[in-house]
């Protein structure tokens, strides 16, 4: 499977601490805005992502069809592929994508200790 650009998505409790701690680290804004409670920061191939009140645990985060600079990749699996693979290995899926349509989808499993993966295709 090709699962493109992986991330961690962090839930923070304040976007601007979080962001100076993490430009320390040698982390740059990558994309976001702070007036919608999020930033996107890179170091790197590294990718995190900075949300401030928008979900209640980490999330792991893959992009099928991107690359970690969020440009498009040539060859993808699109997310309902990786959606009927998943199914077809007994994965539950949370948060369906439509099978019956194309473009930007999305769907997250959960992994055995309780950790949300989301998988978000943009294009």
């Amino acid at each position: 499977m090709k699962l493109g650009a992986f991330s961690v998505s962090l839930s923070v409790r304040d976007l601007r601490a979080s962001s100076e701690f993490y430009e320390k680290l040698g982390f740059s804004v990558f994309a976001g805005d702070p007036g919608k409670n999020y930033l996107i920061m890179k170091n790197g191939n590294a990718l995190i992502g900075l949300f401030h009140g928008m979900f209640e645990k980490n999330i792991l985060t893959f992009n099928p069809g991107w690359d970690e600079n969020a440009h498009p990749l040539d060859e993808f699996d699109d997310v309902r592929k990786i959606q009927r693979e998943l199914k077809n290995n007994n994965i539950d899926i949370i948060q369906a994508a439509d099978e019956e349509t194309v473009g930007p989808a999305s769907f997250m499993v959960v992994d055995p200790d309780g950790n949300p993966i989301l998988f978000d295709q943009h294009r």
